[in-house]
């Protein structure tokens, strides 16, 4: 795993023109005249945040006159810090874990999309780990990434699933590292995508894989969300419309087309499965367009986040009055129907 210092560094390089492998442009040429643009994964570059490498191949952010540079991520907190102190534009971080870190530190960011209209955070376990329900994580070693959108959003699921999340111990681990570690059976469980059960079964040789999403329990709490710091929202409204119309862009269609997504990610990060990587999309699709959901991609509404600011209250997530719908998302800029 990256550290934040080693993010700063990969996006630094990137900016003069040094960077390696990590950062992946828009072109090599032909972006004269194009806004230049550093954006972060939500974490690494796995099939779920591959839509960014979509819009890039098929040309959706040079059509916008944007030049991207994209970096991986490190996870939600690191990716909010970057955005907030503008060594990035733009990232992809948990929109729970936005508003209670943005609650707690006053970070100057906001939401300008959501990128899952339901969470897709899960603990994910293996059959005869002794974990099939939620109250089973009780007494239970689970690994995962310190400050991790799993780890930050925990106590939410564990007041709704009616258990002390004091009682359940987060191991801290490298997240490459979780997959060989539930294997081994060095922990009980660890934090992780809904879509990462592709990824896990390859590693688990054919054992069962057991997931609970936080989202069966606490239903409101939307997934991934793009921010962008306040100043670039406030200074230039125009260009954060246009980076969001062609990421979006980009998103719709890999669900649409997650085979091709696969390969597209390959093209660029080589060390990726571009089988997995597909699975993994197609999994994705109904937490980007649930059943019933009438409004356009990326929506994001006042009155539901409102209420999941009410819920991190309840739950003890955030201090009450402490944060309000208008202190995580720009809605004005969000998509409208």
């Amino acid at each position: 795993m990256k550290s934040f210092s080693a993010v700063l560094l990969v996006i630094a390089m990137a900016a003069t023109g040094c960077g390696g492998s990590d950062g992946d442009s828009g072109s090599d040429d032909g972006s004269a005249g194009l806004d230049k643009v550093a954006y972060l994964t939500s974490f690494s570059t796995f099939g779920r945040d591959a839509y960014a490498y979509v819009a890039l191949e098929k040309g959706y952010f040079a059509e916008a006159g944007l030049d991207v540079t994209i970096t991986p991520g490190t996870g939600s907190v690191d990716v909010l810090k970057l955005v907030a102190s503008g060594r990035a534009d733009f990232g992809i971080a948990d929109f729970t874990a936005t508003a209670i870190t943005v609650a707690k530190e006053k970070l100057p960011v906001t939401a300008v999309a959501a990128i899952h209209q339901r969470s897709l955070a899960a603990i994910v376990s293996l059959e005869g780990n002794g974990i099939s329900k939620p109250a089973d994580l009780v007494g239970k070693k689970i690994g995962d990434q310190p400050g991790s959108t799993n780890q930050v959003m925990f106590p939410v699921y564990a007041k709704a699933a009616g258990i002390d999340p004091a009682k359940v111990e987060f191991v801290p681990s490298a997240p490459p590292s979780l997959p060989q570690l539930l294997a081994a059976g060095q922990v009980d469980g660890i934090g992780q995508f809904v879509v990462g059960k592709p990824l896990i079964e390859a590693a688990v040789k054919g054992r069962k894989v057991v997931v609970l999403p936080y989202g069966d329990l606490v239903p409101d709490l939307y997934g991934n969300a793009l921010v962008t710091s306040k100043e670039l929202a406030a200074d230039d409204p125009e260009r954060v419309r246009r980076f969001t119309g062609a990421l979006l862009k980009g998103l719709a269609y890999s669900i649409e087309h997650p085979d091709e997504l696969g390969r597209i990610l390959k093209k660029h990060q080589p060390t990726q499965d571009a089988g997995v990587a597909g699975a993994e999309v197609t999994l994705m699709g109904p937490y980007v367009k649930p059943s019933g959901f009438g409004g356009p991609v990326g929506e994001l509404t006042e009155a539901r986040v409102e209420k999941i600011i009410g819920t991190l209250v309840d739950a003890g997530a955030v201090p009450d009055g402490s944060v309000k719908p208008g202190d995580v998302v720009s809605f004005g800029l969000v998509p409208k129907p």
